[in-house]
């Protein structure tokens, strides 16, 4: 059952608010506490099959919106576009004349990962 535990994490970050408390409650002691679905099972006073049912719901859920909204993969492209920026400014950096705006491209690379 456990996916990645990185990229349910992500999904939880970007879409959690949207899950009901106790989805939320589940996923957080499952992918990010690491609990076992017993363990989960005795704090929440619930089966561990109503556990799995949960986390599978809640993952679902975050899924289909990722596939619908894109926000995890849209990140994940601007963070792959914001290195590249600093890769060819910091190459930049080498040549005197292009000092200036290598700096410039960095400062508001900086700005965007903020």
């Amino acid at each position: 059952m456990k996916h990645n535990a990185l990229e349910m994490s992500l999904l939880l970050d970007y879409y959690g608010e949207l899950l009901t408390e106790k989805q939320r409650t589940c996923f957080d002691l499952y992918y990010n506490q690491d609990l076992s679905l017993g363990e989960i099972a005795q704090e929440a006073g619930i089966s561990r099959q109503a556990v799995h049912d949960i986390l599978a719901r809640a993952e679902g859920a975050m899924e289909s919106m990722e596939e619908k909204i894109g926000c995890v993969a849209r990140a994940r492209r601007q963070q792959q576009a914001l290195e590249q920026i600093s890769a060819a400014a910091a190459a930049l950096l080498e040549q005197p004349q292009a000092k200036p705006l290598a700096e410039a491209i960095l400062a508001a690379a900086a700005t965007i990962k903020e």
